[in-house]
């Protein structure tokens, strides 16, 4: 009885030593297995504050002088020039006489056709009187007075092409072209004479897409050159252009008086300044603060050390700043280097 209990004691003992070694063992085990804490790192980045203030559109784009106006002139008829009144280089007026082709032709076609409307004017003056006497019919009078009328067409053309004969200039202006020369046969439709119109100047420019919409019809541009140093022209917004070309660009035109002191002659090159001052106070930020394209805009915005990413709408760039029309206000501080290495609620520290 006394070895039972002994044994018993021992097992007891035993059992009671095992699982106190397996109670330190977990205790170490879970011990082992804690993770360390985690300490947050402050990514360093710089920063900008949103302020709002008057920007300056700065656009100066090269251009050329295109004529105000160019016309052709051409011969109206067929025939030899007979007289060529112009030399390359003649200022000349509109409506003035500049060349003439043969008129000989033209001039018998019209006799005869007066020739023959006289005739017929006689034969219907005589046909009338005889009906009157029922010594003639209604049908006979009426196809002589056809006759008549037909007669009286071919007088006209035949004196309009008499006329067509001398080649007038469509506009004023200089004498710029000279392909033909008296003694020549031409063809109608020929031309004769090419005239450039520089009373005013015509400067074109091409704008890309977001330079375009910063202009407007009537604004007032600066025109200088390179062959004129010092001097400046006043311009004026005439025509922009309602449809880009194959390269994304919009055509607009500026039109400027010429003087005869300081003439721009076509194809000068020039530079045109349609710089202005806005007239309202704009918030802006640093173009570099924006982490994607200004078409899906957002900035990291800083508040207490913690970096929260912000989507905001976008306006105008000018000069390296960006215009925000919506989600920021005038003091927001925004990451503006340091964006690749943040999320939403990064932990950031300001360095210099």
């Amino acid at each position: 009885m006394k070895t039972k209990y002994i044994v018993s004691l021992v097992v007891i003992l035993i059992i009671g030593l095992i699982v106190y070694k397996l109670a330190v063992n977990k205790k170490k085990l879970n011990e082992k297995n804690k993770q360390a804490p985690v300490t947050q790192v402050q990514i360093p980045v710089k920063v900008a504050v949103a302020t709002e203030q008057l920007l300056e559109i700065n656009i100066i784009k090269t251009g050329n002088i295109a004529p105000f106006k160019e016309a052709k002139a051409v011969a109206m008829t067929a025939g030899t020039l007979t007289q060529v009144r112009f030399e390359l280089g003649d200022q000349v007026k509109q409506d003035q006489l500049l060349a003439i082709t043969d008129t000989r032709q033209a001039q018998l076609e019209l006799q005869k056709a007066e020739t023959d409307a006289a005739k017929l004017r006689n034969d219907l003056d005589t046909y009338t009187e005889l009906l009157k006497g029922k010594a003639a019919t209604q049908e006979k009078v009426n196809e002589i007075k056809n006759n008549y009328q037909s007669a009286l067409n071919q007088v006209e053309q035949a004196r309009k092409k008499l006329s067509d004969a001398a080649i007038k200039a469509p506009t004023s202006g200089i004498i710029s072209a000279k392909p033909v020369e008296q003694g020549v046969f031409v063809n109608a439709g020929t031309e004769i004479a090419t005239i450039v119109n520089l009373n005013k100047a015509k400067v074109q420019v091409n704008l890309t897409e977001a330079e375009v919409y910063k202009v407007t019809i009537g604004q007032k541009v600066k025109i200088t050159t390179d062959v004129y140093p010092g001097k400046a022209f006043s311009g004026t917004i005439s025509f922009i252009s309602p449809q880009a070309d194959q390269t994304h660009n919009y055509l607009v035109e500026i039109m400027t008086d010429n003087t005869t002191q300081s003439i721009l002659r076509s194809g000068t090159f020039v530079y045109a300044d349609f710089s202005k001052k806005t007239q309202e106070q704009l918030l802006v930020i640093p173009r570099e603060a924006l982490t994607e394209s200004a078409k899906n805009a957002a900035v990291y915005v800083v508040k207490n050390s913690i970096a929260h990413l912000q989507s905001i709408q976008t306006g105008s760039e000018m000069g390296g700043m960006m215009q925000v029309i919506s989600g920021l206000q005038a003091g927001d501080t925004i990451v503006t280097s340091g964006q690749i290495n943040l999320k939403d609620g990064t932990p950031v520290t300001v360095s210099k």
